[in-house]
């Protein structure tokens, strides 16, 4: 297989947010290693639930929003995102993910993604901020 069909394995989508081409006024795209940034953040904004025509869709750390900030709710959000990528985003391969819990007075936490494209092999990372407080304040 060439890198054409490794790249086309890897996608073209709208670009998140939304917006259109300044160029051309055409919905504006997001491809390859982009598209897939971009699939990884949507899968952890969305709530279970939240899409009516697919319920299951999304992350279940909307669910710990309300939760004591412990080493066992660290952990449960760490599978949370663990789960959510590995049913959702067939693409990549987790290497690991991590809460960094430095924030969580002011209603933060960092959720840092390691994972491995898996048609190319490319290693890339991603941090996550995770507000369960509004706006991020205290």
């Amino acid at each position: 297989m060439d890198s054409q069909g490794h790249r086309d394995f890897l996608g073209i989508g709208w670009r998140f947010p939304v917006a259109t081409d300044p160029a051309t006024g055409d919905i504006a795209l997001s491809a390859y290693g982009r598209d897939i940034k971009e699939a990884i953040r949507i899968i952890l904004q969305t709530a279970r639930g939240e899409r009516v025509m697919r319920p299951r869709f999304g992350c279940g750390i909307h669910d710990f929003v309300f939760e004591e900030m412990s080493t066992t709710t660290l952990y449960a959000v760490e599978q949370a995102v663990r789960d959510a990528l590995n049913t959702y985003e067939p693409r990549i391969e987790l290497l690991s993910v991590k809460v960094d819990p430095m924030g969580a007075l002011d209603g933060l936490l960092l959720v840092g993604i390691d994972y491995r494209v898996r048609r190319t092999n490319q290693t890339d990372n991603l941090v996550y901020p995770f507000y369960f407080k509004e706006s991020g304040t205290p």
